[in-house]
């Protein structure tokens, strides 16, 4: 497996093509827009190699039974599922920021494996031996592997055919003897600059007039045709303003919007050619995983939070006790993430490709779960910190060490800590609660609203329904009101 340095070598012989303020980046290692995030990927390679973390890091795999990632693992069953959970809170724990580069490609394998069953047993196709031996060779090279769901859309009201521009959704515009060809684009897409290879996936659920949108694969991340031009996002001002008080140290997350022109497939990277009718299959495997396990992603971000407000609170001269019941609240809005997660898994069932599949109903409720109760702990721990941390209102870094005026700026900002601890803590809850350290906990992985519908959808009502008239002793026919 890839130590951090090799993880790094690796992207650096990558060809150039990401782009962020109108400059091409030759080494994203370096470069102040990128290397924030690679640091932060290059922690899962770092904890890989040690024995503290190295059981939940490492596995082994199906395919090969090789020691491989778990990120390029396929969850067997109900255990495989909760390992993930606990990974996602660990690596926050250590990262202090999100690892989507890593954790959406994992989540994409697992959705196509299963689905690429399902289309093989139905029409005849080979998809499923594809990815197996994509995967196998991803496993023995330990790659980082980034995945893209999401479309640009256009009008929201309209299908992809019916778009004025059809790129507005990513299609195949080509098939030919050697795989296909693919235009559109995708966006807001997680850690790409940290990735070696990203699993695309679509992004919907599909009609036949829409059948050309209906596409997988799996490409290198510097193919020919693909652009990529990174978002802006809070830490941009750590990283180009100042250099002192950079909270995370060295970590962070990059957000990308992948342009495709023309860019060629090889048939043996597609897993998914038109067949629109698995589309939102696709899109169904996908979700219920990444809901269970992004409780554990938001109760990792808790667990610094909590300990980011108690520091707060000592700095300023003031016991935890006084924070007593904001910070229980804080803890109990982190197990209910991750219990629930942990639920969602346990609940599961195995799909017949070997694929573990979380609940949905429980996978659902936690993406709820997860679009407030993270919410509610940022606003406690600013809360606890005070203005300085909801704020982020302090000398830059320059000034406290400035030769004729730091000593005046310390002075007035020490409190029964240094100025200079004051000002990281409080630096880390403005990351935390305002800046790029949030990993998406309101749409990440989807909306809430989408969740909500399908919490309806998996609710079984005539059986409560039923459960009730049986107590009562409720003979009569009871039927819900035409409109």
């Amino acid at each position: 497996m890839k130590t951090p340095e090799e993880y790094k070598e690796s992207l650096k012989k990558m060809r150039p093509n990401i782009y962020k303020f109108g400059e091409l980046i030759t080494d994203t290692t370096t470069h102040p827009a990128t290397r924030r995030c690679i640091e932060g990927h290059a922690k899962i390679y770092e904890a890989a190699q040690n024995p503290d973390y190295g059981d939940l890091l490492v596995t082994t795999s199906h395919l090969t039974g090789e020691r491989i990632s778990r990120y390029l693992s396929l969850i067997k069953n109900a255990r495989d599922m909760i390992e993930n959970s606990k990974l996602k809170r660990t690596m926050f724990n250590l990262t202090g920021t999100c690892t989507g580069g890593r954790c959406v490609g994992w989540t994409a394998i697992n959705a196509m494996w299963a689905v690429t069953y399902d289309m093989d047993k139905e029409f005849g196709t080979n998809y499923c031996k594809r990815i197996r031996d994509w995967l196998t060779k991803a496993q023995a090279e330990d790659i980082a592997l980034a995945g893209a769901m999401t479309d640009p859309k256009g009008n929201r009201s309209l299908p992809p055919s019916k778009q004025d521009d059809p790129d507005m959704f990513l299609h195949v515009i080509e098939e030919n003897d050697s795989g296909i060809v693919v235009r559109g684009a995708k966006v807001m897409i997680a850690g790409v600059a940290a990735a070696n290879e990203i699993f695309v996936l679509p992004g919907m659920r599909h009609r036949e007039p829409d059948k050309d949108y209906a596409v997988s694969f799996v490409i290198p991340k510097d193919i020919e045709g693909l652009t990529i031009v990174e978002a802006t996002h809070p830490s941009d001002r750590r990283e180009l303003e100042e250099k002192g008080f950079d909270i995370p140290t060295e970590t962070g997350i990059t957000q990308s919007y992948l342009f495709f022109e023309e860019v060629s497939v090889p048939r043996e990277r597609v897993f998914m050619c038109k067949e629109y009718n698995h589309s939102f299959d696709a899109v169904w495997k996908f979700i219920m995983p990444y809901r269970s396990a992004i409780g554990g992603c938001v109760a990792g971000q808790g667990d610094v939070m909590i300990g980011a407000a108690t520091l707060a609170a000592r700095a300023n001269g003031l016991s935890e006790n006084v924070f007593r019941g904001k910070l229980t609240k804080m803890v109990i809005n982190n197990e209910t993430t991750f219990g629930m997660g942990i639920a969602a898994a346990a609940m599961g069932k195995r799909h017949p490709s070997g694929i573990w599949l979380c609940n949905p109903l429980l996978s659902n409720v936690n993406k709820v779960h997860v679009a407030s109760l993270p919410y509610e702990t940022k606003v406690m721990t600013q809360d606890i910190c005070g203005g300085i941390g909801e704020t982020g209102c302090m000398p830059s870094s320059v000034d406290f060490f400035h030769e004729k005026y730091g000593r005046i700026v310390r002075k007035y900002l020490k409190a029964a800590a240094s100025a200079e601890t004051r000002a990281r803590i409080a630096r880390l809850v403005e990351w935390l609660t305002v800046g790029a350290g949030i990993p998406g906990c309101m749409h990440g992985g989807g909306s809430p609203e989408g969740a909500k519908l399908i919490v309806w959808k998996e609710t079984d009502l005539d059986r409560f329904i039923s459960l009730a008239k049986d107590l009562a002793g409720v003979e009569e026919e009871t039927l819900s009101p035409k409109k």
